[in-house]
């Protein structure tokens, strides 16, 4: 038996899904990729942090904005960088938006950008709209297929492995602390604030 041409085109899209679907299972701080020391510890309230010495950075995140803007997470080396991954779909991300939006602006000053990655959308439309009707002023990479969250993060580091999932990135451009589930503006805080106060 052989496989059709439109067979084999489908399969490498049938395992992104694949991919995507155990993605957006819920996670409670467990490490990617099997094996392997991943030398972080888990927070109160669902928080995973990471020591300075101990941290990783992520592989290559860049990519198109959700405007049609180029955006690489690299160029943000020396500010705090919050990622969001969401989806307009996502009732949870839905929750926590508001409080995404309203961090962004008060931290801004200090140094934090935010960036979301968008998934799972398959058109630009429903998360442009969803971006606007919760304030979300920051930019938004436009991952519909989950390839920059799959590929993006190192074996053993705080990775994204539900929707919504939240890594902040120190200074030095390396993963420090990850949520798995949707963050009022208190937990996001706790997130960031020890970081801003790094030295």
């Amino acid at each position: 038996m052989s496989f059709s041409r439109a067979s084999r085109a489908a399969l490498p899209t049938a395992l992104v899904a694949v991919g995507l679907l155990t993605l957006s299972a819920c996670g409670d701080g467990g490490k990617s990729g099997g094996g392997g020391d991943t030398n972080f510890v888990a927070g109160s309230g669902g928080i995973a942090t990471v020591a300075k010495g101990e941290r990783q950075a992520p592989h290559e995140l860049k990519g198109e904005t959700l405007e049609g803007e180029q955006l690489d997470i690299a160029d943000l080396k020396g500010k705090v960088v919050v990622m969001n991954v969401w989806g307009s779909w996502c009732p949870p991300c839905r929750s926590e938006a508001p409080y995404f939006a309203q961090v962004a602006k008060e931290t801004k000053a200090d140094g934090v950008e935010f960036v979301g990655i968008n998934t799972r959308d398959n058109s630009k439309g429903p998360a442009i709209a969803f971006e606007k009707d919760y304030g979300v002023e920051y930019p938004s990479l436009y991952d519909p297929n989950g390839k920059l969250i799959v590929g993006g993060f190192p074996k053993g580091s705080l990775n994204p492995q539900a929707i919504p999932s939240t890594i902040v990135l120190d200074r030095e451009g390396k993963i420090a602390a990850r949520a798995l589930r949707a963050l009022d503006d208190v937990e996001l805080r706790k997130m960031i604030d020890p970081l801003i106060a790094e030295k």
